[in-house]
């Protein structure tokens, strides 16, 4: 046999080897897609299940868990079903698609478009075609499934030791529905914020400040856990926390390295920035813990990691790796200030219970991260990614002014949508069930909520054993350890 021509593609990289591989179909593209949409579902699940399962106390560690779990199963029913076309699908409204479902084999194996993505000078010439990545329908869609369902999880950070799951469960598809879906249709799916130039590389705006707005917004309608929840609410478990954080720093490769839609030069920028940003500012916010509290704290080098990839990834590939660095300091520093400073002096921040302060991690450092965005992103870069090919940041002159603008404008939207909308969904779903749990449920927690306990230990959390099921009686309780369980501070 022949030895193939200097510089050929292999066989098994070639279209047409199958009636699976059409000649649109980019093998390697179609692959790292894949992987990245399940480094996101990892962040998820199990991701921030064991993280809100074991940084809660422990009484609340299966109810906190299970509304990640139940969030993540809700959305990828609800996004297959209405929310992917309302989102990413044609036009309805400037700011939102027309609803309908991506089940259909015709639909889901056709090649990717993003309808409404198509960028006119103001002469109406093309500037930039639409996007169309090299792979089928049915890759997109689970792609943006995964940032859909991180987003709502992101959320319910806020409302974990209280919110009545009945009512978590009929807020995960309307919130969904009346909120996520126009924030990406705004920002990423060819709506006005798109065209208009707004820049938010993988969701800075669209799930970082909209999980964190809305999460407080529900927050305030929820109302606040206990009181001795509020005074005393330790991890259960530091170590397993560390996991789910780590598995959440892991996985943002796939959710800033796969929104450039392909395996590209500007994938490997923005999995590098990532890293880069988190670390800094991991340090950085454990470096104020230890002068201004003389201890290094776990959680709080876990919140500077998160800070970090969320002040990032609005500008993951758009920045220069000493950009990124900047961005470490600022979103180790800016977040923990809000944190530490502002919220112990505010009276409204210490009347709304957000419980992991997602506020701060997440609306502040991502409103920060898109303004930096519009200072640091680098023109050549820019135009690797962005529909408007002049885009660039303040710091490059020209129209970088007004692209810190359109990043504090871009922001105010999402702000303002997710307050007036978390609202209304929040005041409609309490018409039907309470928002709140029952006092009986708050003072007992997973046992009431659930009928199960996360360890087989006494301690914080406990009850009396004769209000569980008779079989459990004092003399048939199963062989205890030991009669008090060491709480992790």
């Amino acid at each position: 046999m022949a030895a193939p021509p200097p510089n050929s593609v292999p066989e098994a990289y070639q279209a047409g080897t199958s009636l699976a591989v059409p000649p649109w179909l980019n093998k390697g593209d179609n692959g790292w897609q894949m992987i990245a949409a399940t480094l996101v579902g990892l962040q998820s699940v199990p991701g921030l299940v064991i993280l809100y399962g074991s940084i809660v106390k422990k009484k609340w560690a299966v109810n906190s868990a299970f509304m990640a779990l139940y969030a993540f199963a809700a959305v990828i029913i609800c996004w297959v079903t209405w929310g992917y076309k309302m989102s990413f699908g044609h036009k309805l409204l400037p700011f939102w698609g027309k609803a309908g479902p991506a089940l259909g084999q015709k639909f889901l194996l056709e090649w990717a478009t993003l309808p409404e993505t198509n960028q006119y000078f103001s002469n109406g010439e093309l500037e930039t075609a639409m996007i169309r990545p090299y792979y089928p329908m049915a890759t997109m869609v689970w792609f943006q499934c995964v940032f859909a369902a991180i987003t709502i999880i992101l959320l319910g950070g806020s409302l974990l030791g209280r919110m009545n799951i009945k009512a978590w469960m009929m807020f995960v598809p309307l919130w969904l529905t009346f909120s996520y879906t126009v924030g990406a249709f705004s920002l990423w799916g060819g709506g006005f914020l798109f065209h208009w130039g707004v820049m938010d590389y993988s969701g800075g705006y669209v799930i970082h400040l909209s999980s964190g707005i809305a999460g407080f917004t529900a927050a305030y309608w929820v109302g606040p856990r206990s009181r001795k929840d509020r005074e005393r609410f330790p991890p259960n478990n530091v170590l397993l926390m560390l996991a789910g954080a780590g598995l959440l720093w892991m996985g943002w490769a796939g959710f800033n390295g796969g929104d450039p839609y392909a395996a590209n030069i500007d994938s490997s920028m923005a999995v590098l920035n990532t890293n880069i940003c988190a670390a800094t500012s991991l340090l950085v916010w454990t470096g104020l813990d230890v002068v201004f509290f003389n201890k290094p704290s776990v959680i709080g080098a876990v919140q500077g990691m998160i800070t970090g990839l969320v002040c990032i990834t609005p500008g993951a590939g758009l920045v220069q790796g000493w950009a990124a660095i900047i961005m470490g300091i600022l979103s180790g520093s800016v977040p923990w200030f809000t944190m530490m400073i502002v919220h112990k002096r505010s009276k409204l921040l210490q009347n709304i219970d957000d419980t992991l302060g997602v506020f701060h991690t997440h609306a502040v450092a991502g409103l920060l991260g898109g303004i930096l965005t519009g200072i640091f992103a680098e023109p050549q870069l820019c135009k690797l990614f962005l529909p408007i090919t002049s885009s660039r940041g303040g710091v490059y002159g020209g129209s970088g002014g007004k692209q810190v603008l359109k990043q504090i404008v871009g922001g105010l939207f999402i702000i303002g949508w997710n307050l007036v909308v978390t609202t209304i969904i929040c005041n409609v779903i309490n018409l039907v069930t309470p928002l709140r749990m029952s006092e009986e449920e708050l003072q007992i927690g997973d046992d009431a909520v659930h009928g199960e306990e996360a360890y087989a230990l006494w301690g914080d959390g406990d009850y009396d054993p004769s209000r569980q099921d008779p079989k459990y009686s004092d003399d048939k309780l199963p062989h205890q350890a030991s009669s008090g369980a060491t709480q992790v501070v």
